[in-house]
């Protein structure tokens, strides 16, 4: 397999690379190539010449030259006899390092790391007794993005079952009063919004990646909701009022609350597109949200309050929803077929006597539903003590979660499943666990190396939590050579050089020390590299995380300005910081939001309400999110911000009706508020959780911690919304006034209504008062 790797070549124009023109260089102008290669060259020559005295130790070994090599990180699996001597190994690690100096070079290794993919694959095939495992620099960018490829057919269904659900939930019988093109319409305003951002970003230079997935369905949540919260609106408006008073009065009584949970999702994104949040992915992802959500408000403003004022005249002109002809009266329809009398069937305003009151809107399902039955029922006094204990299981169920949660570092969170990543990441875990990558810890200073002091200060940064082979030994050769020299500075560096160069056991790392030329041909150790490996056991991540965080603060402190690096930490550092800044941004914007609304919010017990509400609901996701195998990652955490939006618009329509109701009862303001708002709740739940559904079936790792987050988020929050608080706020503060005030019959106003109807059939009701 070494051989077929090395034999590789890239084609270019007059000219054919291979990997001895793009491999990092050793002294001897050769390939740098892992150790565990020159050991098992020299396995197999002292199996060809009979020779059994050879043998290999863990984690540290000998060569015939006499260097002292770690293998720790290139064998896997290992079982080993007494002293540490190797009996097997289940798994070999090798690794190759390309140069990246200049934009050719950089081409030539990238399409060399794609043929390199190719090549072990077409080995594998041909030796299939050893599975192999090929993983590039580019191999997670590639599988990362691979998420969206994967989720295209998914999304288009999640599309289709969200457009059919729209349409239905906008439908009734009644063919004038049904507004089938106005779920489309609101569907389309959220596209519109959502690409809209996408287009600005990208005519901007923004990059595109995987989670952006997760754009359509905050975009669903928020948009769709405010677009069926106008067409509730609408429904309650009188149908003798002109389009112009219906509209007015759709606009002040939907726009202030959705113009209010706007500004919450601008805000709360905001401070998440700010300088403030340190990982790209998520500024970009809150940036992105930011734009789609500002233009979807502005688009509900324009495009579908022009679309509801149009369907609003084809409704006062009496014209089929769908065909915008004009319906004809019953007794022309008695005339015709049944199944064109079914297709135009209507209500006219002729056909209600004066004293009834009957809301022809009322004949919408859902609207039947909530108002004939589910309030009366979620009120009833022998099914409250059921809620409430259902409610107390649910804490419950929330606080054993709680207790257990974990932070999440796998790279299995973020790409598609079945990919080189997933498969390459597996066996290291399985098969090199024992000790951590080498860790590069980088000395970017010039410091008198020749200095004990320096050196003592050096190794006691490093002594107590890691496990030094290379760095020790690279300090014991300094001052051996100080102590056998006792020379000046100049002499030293001269020797340092040229000893550290010929020295075997440093042959490998010969680059690692940068000299820099003075005058007076004086040469000076401008920076270094040495290499630390770790101990670790089990609970591997947990350990690494805790070497990550000593050795930043030790970087800190230290009086030897050094970095350390691995590409593991990458990760780390991404999980790490994923928690904490956007759960610090979150609070910031949970704070000045309470902030903000205690001057807008006509009543301080709204603002109590909604925060508990808030509370409740992210402690119950959070908690049962991790009883279903979802880790506190960077995508979870977007989801629980996204979650106290959610919740606060879904929730405050409610509470806010409720605390500003004032006579009757409480059990009377909940019912009036459920009919008020809970037909574009539950209009806009049903068609999230559709969209949502298709998700659960994409191979993605991402994909499914988006999905089981955001069904958590919406099911806990149409939970409250229809069960708790509505059973809670009727024995609750605040409390209504039982008994409406009696007004002096000796003051009665009587009012005379005229009906005035102009040219274009238009009703206008001019009320006349006379007291």
């Amino acid at each position: 397999l070494h051989s077929a790797v090395t034999r590789i070549q890239v084609q270019r124009p007059g000219f054919n690379y291979t990997f001895a023109h793009i491999c990092i260089l050793n002294n001897d102008k050769t390939c740098i190539v892992d150790d565990i290669v020159h050991v098992l060259e020299e396995l197999k020559a002292a199996r060809s010449s009979n020779r059994t005295n050879f043998a290999i130790t863990y984690p540290i070994t000998h060569l015939k030259d006499g260097r002292e090599v770690y293998n720790g990180h290139q064998l896997g699996g290992v079982t080993v006899h007494s002293k540490d001597r190797v009996k097997s190994a289940e798994a070999i690690q090798l690794t190759y390092y390309l140069q990246a100096i200049n934009s050719l070079n950089d081409m030539v290794a990238e399409k060399w790391e794609s043929i390199f993919c190719d090549t072990v694959e077409l080995f594998q095939k041909s030796n299939r007794k050893v599975k192999m495992y090929p993983f590039t620099s580019s191999s997670l960018k590639e599988d990362f993005q691979k998420t969206s490829r994967v989720s295209e057919r998914y999304l288009i269904t999640s599309l289709v079952l969200v457009v059919t659900l729209a349409i239905l939930c906008c439908s009734m019988q009644d063919c004038v009063r049904s507004k089938p093109w106005l779920g489309l319409l609101g569907l389309l305003t959220v596209t519109l919004a959502t690409l809209t951002a996408a287009g600005i970003i990208n005519l901007t230079g923004g990059k595109y990646n995987s989670t952006f997935l997760g754009i359509p369905f905050v975009m669903l949540g928020h948009g769709l909701y405010g677009t069926f919260e106008m067409l509730s609106s609408w429904r309650k408006t009188r149908e003798d009022q002109h389009v112009k008073e219906r509209t007015a009065a759709v606009f002040a009584d939907s726009m202030l609350s959705f113009s209010l949970t706007t500004a919450m999702y601008l805000v709360t994104f905001g401070i998440g597109a700010s300088p403030f949040t340190n990982i790209e992915a998520a500024r970009i992802f809150c940036c992105n949200s930011c734009i789609a959500i500002f233009f979807n408000y502005l688009y509900v403003l324009s495009f579908y309050g022009s679309s509801l004022v149009f369907t609003g005249y084809i409704e006062n002109n009496y014209q089929h929803s769908i065909f915008c002809r004009k319906v004809p009266k019953p007794e022309v329809l008695q005339e015709k077929p049944a199944w064109y009398r079914f297709l135009l069937t209507a209500k006219f305003s002729e056909d209600t006597a004066d004293s009834e009151e009957t809301n022809t809107y009322e004949s919408h399902l859902l609207v039947w539903f909530l108002k004939r039955y589910y309030c009366d029922w979620i009120t009833n006094t022998y099914v409250k003590p059921f809620v409430v204990l259902f409610y107390l299981v649910y804490i419950s169920f929330a606080l054993m979660g709680y207790l257990q949660v974990s932070e999440g570092s796998e790279l299995s969170n973020i790409v598609a499943t079945a990919t080189r990543t997933i498969e390459y990441t597996t066996a290291q875990q399985k098969y090199f666990s024992n000790y951590s990558p080498v860790i590069g810890f980088y000395i970017y200073e010039s410091i008198e190396y020749w200095n004990t002091s320096v050196q003592e200060d050096v190794l006691e940064y490093t002594k107590g939590f890691v496990r030094i082979s290379w760095f020790e030994s690279y300090l014991n050769y300094l001052r051996k050579l100080n102590i056998s020299t006792g020379l000046p500075k100049k002499n030293f560096t001269d020797m340092l050089r040229n000893s550290f160069l010929k020295a075997p056991q440093f042959a490998h790392f010969s680059e690692d020390i940068i000299f820099s030329k003075k005058y007076n041909n004086e040469v000076d150790v401008v920076a270094s590299r040495m290499f630390l490996v770790a101990k670790t056991m089990e609970t591997k991540r947990e350990e690494l995380y805790d070497l990550l965080e000593t050795l930043r603060k030790l970087s800190l402190t230290s009086k030897v300005k050094f970095i350390v690096f691995n590409p593991s930490f990458v990760y780390m550092d991404r999980y790490a910081s994923s928690v904490g800044a956007p759960l610090q941004n979150s609070c910031i914007s949970a704070l000045f939001l309470l902030f903000f609304s205690a001057f807008l919010v006509a009543d301080s017990l709204i603002n109590v309400w909604l925060t508990l509400t808030v509370a409740s609901v992210e402690f119950g996701v959070i908690g049962f999110m991790t009883l279903w195998k979802v880790e506190l990652d960077c995508i979870s955490v977007l989801c629980l911000i996204y979650g106290i939006n959610y919740t606060i618009d879904n929730c405050a329509p409610l509470l806010s009706t409720f605390v500003l109701g004032k006579e009757f009862t409480r059990t009377k303001w909940v019912k009036n508020a459920l009919e008020v708002h809970g037909v574009a709740i539950l209009q806009s739940y049903l068609c999230y959780i559709v969209g949502l559904i298709p998700l659960a079936a994409v191979p993605s790792n991402l994909t499914r911690t988006l999905f089981r987050c955001l069904f958590l988020i919406a099911l806990v929050t149409f939970f409250h919304c229809f069960a708790i608080l509505p059973v809670i706020l009727t024995f609750l503060p605040p409390s209504k006034k039982k008994r409406k005030e009696k007004k002096n019959p000796e003051n009665r106003e009587e009012i005379e209504c005229v009906e005035m109807v102009d040219m274009d059939s238009t009703r206008v009701v001019d009320q006349i008062t006379t007291v």
